[in-house]
């Protein structure tokens, strides 16, 4: 049955190593579970609802992704459209936060119809293949510098704009050795590296303490736990928010761009790492992934909550073996049961995760190399992109940036011709997501 709904031979993969891929990319991703309520309890919604929308969000998302596309391509609620969300939308412009579910609805309504017609996969093929090779690379050190910061290795200094940690602190000390125990065991090539570091970790964790003088990890008040209240959330939706509030299409259109560009940014860096692509640098399927994508969103305003994307942390199931949906699936599963078990999820350190984003982050960055070097537009769009989304602290910025220097030096140095009209779609809906501020 396996074999015949993903394919694993075909794709040169085992059940055992899909599983551990899955367990590996929810262990990386299951933070979502406690920040997401977090965030979008300041909007006024409520937490325990918040986790259980987040938690079945993310598994239909997972299943959708599964077996529309067969792909190892995990979803949840995003972040950074969460806090839009909420700081933003709710809080700054005095949005009720069931008319910000109804935006993130018709989000989800207006990218499955550019899905479905293949817009989105026309835009997604007119990103020039070395902004795609930055964007991959980019993705990697975004995902590094999140786990360099959660293991406290890095933080912001007034000074210097970022800084070291403390190294000889004992949480530090173990997180890099956490890292340092990745890379060997990889190198060896040691089936499920990742998920055994990540387990040591979690376990030395009760032994080291953080910062404040408490233990890293802490054992969970009880095993079992379901939140409670989904109906807080259900289908609290304003529908026809948009339609009688002409003024909040503005806040539509950036929705529509920062979801866009994020999956479309995170499902070609992913993909590219996972060799799903074809000859021609095509992913076969994305119009089906960019589906998935627009119906996960579609079901989180559903259960109650913001809007619902592809996630980077997918790229460490990636490293684990995951080729196939039966990764995606396992993920899924395990955010079902996650609901059970909130209580264990939310003892996982974030030490024991974050050397897994570092590690990943590192192998991702290996994408430089096929940078086409010979042609020099491409070659500093790529490293541009690849620095700015870490530094801008978002794929969409950093992807904009690149896409904008691209079509400038093609017309500055009498190229114009060699771009696709869709790329210059691409360059003009960013000049408009600018301008609309």
């Amino acid at each position: 049955m396996l074999e015949k709904c993903f394919q694993l031979k075909a794709k040169g993969t085992t059940p055992a190593r899909e599983l551990m891929a899955g367990v590996t990319t929810f262990a990386a991703m299951a933070y979502i579970l406690v920040v997401n309520p977090l965030i979008l309890g300041n909007a006024g919604m409520d937490t325990q609802a918040v986790i259980m929308a987040t938690g079945l969000a993310a598994a239909a998302g997972c299943f959708l992704m599964a077996f529309l596309t067969n792909y190892p391509i995990a979803l949840a609620p995003g972040m950074g459209t969460n806090a839009y969300f909420a700081f933003i939308i709710v809080l700054g412009m005095g949005v009720s936060w069931q008319a910000a579910l109804s935006l993130t609805f018709w989000n989800g309504i207006i990218f499955l119809i550019l899905s479905v017609t293949g817009f989105r996969t026309k835009l997604a093929e007119a990103i020039p293949a070395g902004l795609q090779v930055g964007i991959q690379a980019g993705i990697g050190f975004f995902i590094a510098l999140l786990g360099l910061k959660a293991a406290g290795i890095v933080e912001s200094s007034p000074a210097t704009i970022i800084t070291h940690g403390d190294i000889a602190a004992p949480h530090i000390m173990l997180a890099l050795g956490g890292l340092f125990l990745m890379c060997v065991l990889s190198a060896r090539k040691v089936p499920g590296a990742i998920l055994l570091s990540m387990a040591a970790l979690a376990l030395l964790g009760f032994l080291v303490k953080g910062p404040e003088g408490d233990p890293l990890t802490t054992a969970p008040e009880s095993l079992v736990g379901i939140p409670s209240g989904m109906g807080a959330t259900f289908l609290q939706i304003d529908w026809f928010f948009p339609f009688t509030n002409p003024a909040s299409l503005k806040i539509l259109f950036v929705l529509l761009i920062l979801d866009l560009f994020d999956s479309l940014g995170t499902i070609i860096g992913v993909s590219r790492r996972a060799k799903l692509v074809d000859a021609d640098g095509k992913l076969p399927r994305m119009d089906k992934a960019l589906s998935a994508d627009a119906l996960a969103t579609i079901a989180g305003a559903f259960f109650g909550t913001s809007t619902t994307t592809s996630y980077i942390e997918s790229a460490a199931g990636i490293e684990a073996g995951g080729r196939t949906g039966l990764t995606t699936t396992v993920v899924g599963i395990f955010f079902l049961l996650s609901l059970f078990f909130y209580p264990l999820i939310a003892a996982v350190p974030a030490i024991a995760t974050a050397p897994a984003l570092i590690f990943v982050g590192l192998l991702m960055g290996q994408s430089l190399r096929n940078i086409p070097y010979e042609d020099y537009t491409e070659t500093l769009t790529a490293i541009f992109t690849a620095l700015a989304i870490p530094l801008f602290f978002s794929i969409t910025h950093g992807l904009a940036i690149g896409v904008i220097l691209y079509l400038v030096m093609r017309l500055a140095t009498g190229r114009a011709r060699e771009v696709s009209w869709m790329t210059y779609v691409v360059g003009l809906l960013f000049v408009l997501f600018y301008a609309v501020g």
